[in-house]
């Protein structure tokens, strides 16, 4: 199978149900224990005939979160990272010692949104990569990549912003332009109906004085907006989102 996406970088998105491929259907893989080695194992042959840059994006499963409240005596990148890790193995143990960290500023002056995964993910990926003769340009987690498209229509606004993975949600509340919280909740198929009372609660739980009423829904089907009278629901696909470059 020869992929090669002309004048633009290829572009692939690892599930634990699926594989998203620049200008392919998606590929659905079998039943799995919904950690990222068999999305990583069915990747493997299909980099045979790929051809130039490829970036990844992870889903938000694979990954794990926290946000670093701003600090101005930091001036480095490794000075970030170093908190981060720091932060993270407060957070899990010892066991974030086998995590790859990064921290994206998301404001100049606001919280930055730190990211771990799994090291062994990110070697067996290059070593896969290397064999392929395909350059790996960049992997980067989904919640990353879905804000990077949407940064500049929310700018200094605020809004959630929501993820819909198997069985899961991430939500995310943006504030005035900077990060305030990021957290994952289990979901089942009716989460569409409950979606209003569970930001509510989540608003409650921070202490909003102001509700936030922009919701930012990357949704896997159809989604609905009209459902939402009291909010400004905005919905985005999954798959085209995690194929679209910034």
């Amino acid at each position: 199978m020869s992929l090669l996406w002309r004048n633009k970088q290829l572009r692939i998105g690892l599930a634990p149900d699926r594989i998203y491929v620049s200008g392919q259907k998606a590929v659905e893989l079998p039943v799995n224990d919904g950690t990222w080695h068999a999305a990583v194992e069915a990747l493997e042959p299909l980099l045979k005939g790929m051809k130039g840059e490829v970036s990844v994006v992870l889903a938000d499963q694979f990954v794990r979160y926290t946000l670093l409240p701003w600090n101005e005596t930091l001036k480095s990148a490794e000075q970030w990272n170093a908190l981060a890790s720091h932060r993270f193995t407060t957070l899990h143990g010892p066991k974030a010692g086998e995590w790859q960290i990064n921290v994206a500023e998301t404001a100049p002056m606001g919280p930055r949104l730190a990211c771990a995964v799994d090291r062994s993910m990110i070697q067996r990926l290059a070593e896969m990569f290397v064999k392929a003769n395909v350059r790996l340009a960049s992997v980067q987690p989904f919640l990353v990549a879905a804000f990077n498209r949407i940064r500049k229509t929310v700018g200094n606004g605020s809004c959630w912003i929501v993820v819909e993975e198997p069985s899961r949600l991430t939500l995310s509340l943006i504030q005035r332009g900077q990060w305030v919280a990021i957290r994952t909740r289990r979901a089942d198929k009716s989460w569409r109906n409950v979606l209003p009372e569970m930001l509510e609660r989540e608003s409650a739980f921070l202490g909003l004085s102001t509700p936030v009423t922009r919701v930012i829904v990357c949704a896997q089907g159809e989604f609905n907006t009209e459902m939402y009278d009291a909010w400004r629901t905005e919905a985005l696909a999954y798959g085209a989102l995690a194929l679209t470059a910034e």
